[in-house]
């Protein structure tokens, strides 16, 4: 038996072995991984850097604690960068499972910017958690025409009336803006809806697999930027050079340094069981002649 008949024969736990070693010795030894910033990625960036003190945003968390490794980092980047420049955010989540995971992500934002800015943000002046509700198009639809339709009082039943962020704020129109981030077809309403119906604009981060869906509406500025998985988190990490939550490199950073190996050894095997593979068959046509 030749190598290559050993290759196409390699029991797959050796290979699971080998994938787990290089994740855990490039967990374990830092050196950097060179990022490239894409321009969808950029304009979002460059939208929140245009924002002055005071603008009011919407950060739409509409995911579950499913797809939190990979969009944790890109909303933790996000919300750092909005509330250290002093802007106003509306915070919502419209994905079931997701309230509770969101409010500790606010509270994290909260207590980085005041460790590492040296800001004080003020939950009700500066934050709003309006938290869930169901059926997103119909909620989406909602605060295009009050946000008191669909949520009359916050995650924690404070009337919003009473909640000084919200005093003269009626709509999208007193919003610059809208970052939603999904792993599902929550993003749809956001564009179809929030978007096309109401004018607002609005900016997606999604999974990786999902992300090259929504290029089309790119093109068609129907939404002005894309974040794409762990890789746009990493981007926009090292857009803010200071990266979230006060880690250096940033959690984003950290995973692309072990994606990038572990999807080599992939890549390995993956061409050396083809070569293997065409090799071993084109022995046997010859000893078959």
């Amino acid at each position: 038996m030749n190598i290559f008949e050993k290759f196409g024969k390699l029991d797959r736990r050796w290979v699971f072995l080998l994938l787990a070693i290089v994740v855990v010795i490039t967990l374990l030894v830092p050196f950097d991984t060179p990022i490239r910033v894409n321009p969808e990625t950029k304009s979002i960036y460059d939208f929140v850097e245009s924002l002055k003190s005071g603008d009011l945003v919407q950060i739409a968390i509409d995911y579950d604690p499913n797809a939190l490794a990979e969009l944790h980092p890109m909303a933790y980047a996000i919300m750092e960068q909005v509330m250290a420049k002093d802007v106003k955010v509306i915070m919502t989540c419209l994905s079931q499972n997701g309230p509770a995971m969101a409010e500790g992500l606010m509270h994290d934002v909260i207590d980085s910017v005041k460790t590492y800015h040296h800001k004080e943000i003020k939950y009700g002046r500066d934050i709003v958690f309006l938290g869930y509700k169901p059926y997103y198009a119909i909620v989406i639809l909602g605060m295009g025409e009050n946000y008191r339709l669909p949520f009359p009082t916050d995650y924690y039943n404070t009337p919003v009336d009473s909640i000084p962020i919200m005093y003269g704020v009626q709509n999208y129109d007193q919003v610059k803006g809208v970052i939603c981030i999904s792993g599902s077809n929550i993003i749809d309403s956001w564009i179809q809806d929030g978007n096309g119906r109401y004018g607002v604009k609005v900016a997606i981060g999604t999974t990786g697999v999902m992300a090259a869906d929504y290029y089309p509406y790119l093109k068609s500025n129907q939404i002005f930027g894309i974040m794409g998985g762990m890789l746009g988190a990493a981007e926009y990490e090292t857009m803010l050079g200071k990266v979230a939550l006060g880690r250096n490199p940033g959690p984003a950073m950290e995973a692309m340094r072990v994606q990038v190996w572990a999807h080599m050894v992939i890549i390995l095997f993956i061409v050396l069981g083809n070569i293997g593979f065409f090799i071993t068959k084109r022995q046997k046509e010859r000893m078959s002649i």
